[in-house]
């Protein structure tokens, strides 16, 4: 590898954290947990959805943090992933009437494969030239799904209208309160999974390859199998975001899922902090909130106020929500020891 480019890898690292400081402590969880659980009642429904917006977001960045945080490996072509698995869920619901829940599984499984065959290409491959290569998968993906084909499955350019489920058990629940629970359950769940999976001996790995492939392989690590697991894992969990949020909007077409997309998924992932996994709920929140704030203060300017708010949070706290959080902590502990 040239100069160049272990420069580009090195700075690519972004400042991963170590294992132990991937997450929050129980409390802070247990806390977070709650106010995602007693928001919705005390909100309008347009807010709910809103929110659950913001979780789907959240598995999708959370699965880049895996990818980029865990492994080292960029990736701009996440939109391709989520496109599939929202693709495979509207599918599965409309042509084939199979309940909306046993199609998360089903796109998990489907963009586990992609991703991991994905993969096996992108192994010679690193830095800018990786994420160049993952690029191009993000700007192909809307005009394969437009092939004619394709059309009597996926719609075309017209797309697919998906059903809103009911609440089920005749619970007395909108659908959008109970999309957001929904949501909120499959988002707690992969959050677990994803965090036992980093404190396992596979993310010992995948880390160890992050911080140091040289020495990762010399101490027994198979560098090709856990880098394209690593591409597998991520591309499931975003095809499960896919899937929920084909659900939620009600629709999906090609043009839903441009590199807009995935630019958006990836500046997600940075504000939350690059490898912290708590933060991929405030990036989504980011990515969600602020451009509808950024309209409020100038609907003909939105772009250039965004701008302004993405630079702040880029010179105010380079390490993103990961850095407050710590921030927070320690000024926490020092008023409680006077």
């Amino acid at each position: 590898m040239s100069t160049v480019q272990d420069s580009a890898v090195k700075s690519a690292a972004v400042s991963a954290p170590s294992k132990k400081s991937m997450t929050v402590g129980l409390v802070t969880t247990l806390v977070v947990f709650a106010l995602l659980v007693i928001t919705p009642l005390f909100v309008k429904n347009f807010i709910v959805f809103q929110m659950t917006t913001v979780l789907i977001y959240a598995i999708a960045i959370l699965a880049l943090n895996i990818l980029t945080g865990g492994s080292g490996q960029f990736s701009l072509g996440q939109s391709a992933f989520y496109a599939v698995g929202a693709y495979t869920a509207a599918i599965m619901m409309e042509h084939m009437h199979i309940n909306y829940m046993l199609t998360l599984p089903v796109a998990g499984i489907i963009c586990f494969g992609f991703g991991f065959l994905f993969g096996f290409p992108a192994l010679r491959l690193s830095g800018v030239y990786l994420a160049l290569a993952t690029f191009a998968l993000a700007v192909a993906m809307p005009q394969l799904l437009k092939l004619g084909v394709f059309e009597h499955w996926t719609g075309g350019v017209q797309g697919l209208v998906v059903t809103k489920p009911d609440a089920p058990f005749g619970l007395k629940m909108s659908q959008d309160k109970w999309l957001y629970y929904f949501t909120l359950f499959v988002s707690t769940i992969i959050y677990i999974l994803a965090v036992n999976l980093l404190r396992s001996r596979s993310g010992r790995a995948l880390m160890a390859i992050r911080d140091n492939p040289i020495a990762a392989s010399a101490m027994g690590v198979d560098l090709p199998l856990y880098k394209t697991l690593a591409f597998g894992i991520s591309a499931g969990f975003t095809g499960i975001a896919g899937a929920l949020g084909a659900i939620v909007v009600q629709f999906v077409a090609p043009d839903s899922f441009t590199i807009q997309l995935a630019i958006a998924l990836f500046l997600g992932m940075v504000v939350g902090g690059v490898g912290w996994l708590p933060g991929s709920l405030v990036g989504a929140a980011f990515i969600v909130f602020v451009p509808n704030i950024a309209e409020g203060i100038s609907k003909g300017l939105s772009g250039a106020v965004f701008g302004v708010f993405l630079i702040a949070v880029i010179f105010l706290v380079p390490h993103g929500a990961r850095q407050v959080a710590y921030y927070l902590e320690h000024m926490f502990k020092k008023l409680i020891k006077s």
